[in-house]
């Protein structure tokens, strides 16, 4: 006598084949991927207001052995990297900036050019919207630089970064507000998936309805050039 074979109901297989995309969904976002929209211009050129991107946050994990970390996709943080962060003052808000000070290292800025251990930083991704002042201005050396032009020299501590905006006249950073502890480094800024023209208002109003209207119409304000650019 043959044995009965057991078969799932076509509802049962649906809810197990949901249920594990939920639980890997979950996984990804958490481990691995996380998505980030640019609210303000503090990184513009390089990244716009409206600009979404993906965030990998599995490069920077914690690994446990040293074969672990030669075998997966991970790495120390390098200058140069953009990540996204816990802001320090409000953890509850996702910041996103450009490495520049390591630990141990000696960062001052002397009018806009920064400096490390002494070394001039080549920044070629930097953008001013006021020009550097010039040695032979008048002002140059009379204190008219701002904390934005004029800052240091400090060693960043031990197991802390100094970040800037690349918009460096209109960021608010390391310069204001300290220097960021490596432990509230979320991932690095991966690419942009999608891009709209956007205004910074758009991403305080609270209202449902305009939610709503923004969000239908910014797909006619779409930025086709920007999909999946790599950021560097």
């Amino acid at each position: 006598m043959a044995e009965a074979t057991y078969q799932k109901s076509t509802a049962r297989e649906y809810f197990e084949s949901i249920v594990v995309a939920v639980i890997l969904a979950l996984f990804v976002r958490t481990f691995v991927f996380q998505a980030f929209k640019i609210p303000t211009g503090s990184m513009k050129p390089n990244l716009l207001v409206g600009d979404h991107l993906l965030v990998n946050k599995f490069i920077f994990a914690p690994a446990a052995t040293p074969f672990e970390r030669m075998l997966l996709p991970m790495r120390e943080i390098r200058r140069g990297d953009i990540m996204v962060f816990k802001f320090p003052e409000e953890p509850d808000r996702d910041f996103i900036k450009r490495v520049i000070g390591l630990p141990g290292e000696t960062i001052e800025i002397r009018n806009k050019q920064v400096f490390v251990d002494g070394k001039p930083l080549d920044e070629p991704y930097a953008h001013f919207i006021d020009a550097p002042l010039r040695p032979d201005d008048p002002e140059f050396t009379h204190g008219g630089e701002s904390i934005r032009d004029a800052w240091g020299p400090q060693v960043v501590p031990a197991g802390q970064l100094l970040v800037l905006g690349d918009n460096r006249d209109n960021s608010r950073d390391s310069r204001f507000w300290g220097f960021l502890p490596i432990d509230q480094v979320k991932g690095r800024a991966l690419l942009v998936y999608w891009s709209y023209e956007a205004t910074r208002e758009e991403y305080h109003r609270t209202g449902i309805v305009e939610w709503v209207w923004d969000t239908l119409s910014a797909f006619g304000r779409t930025r086709w050039k920007r999909f999946f650019h790599v950021i560097r």
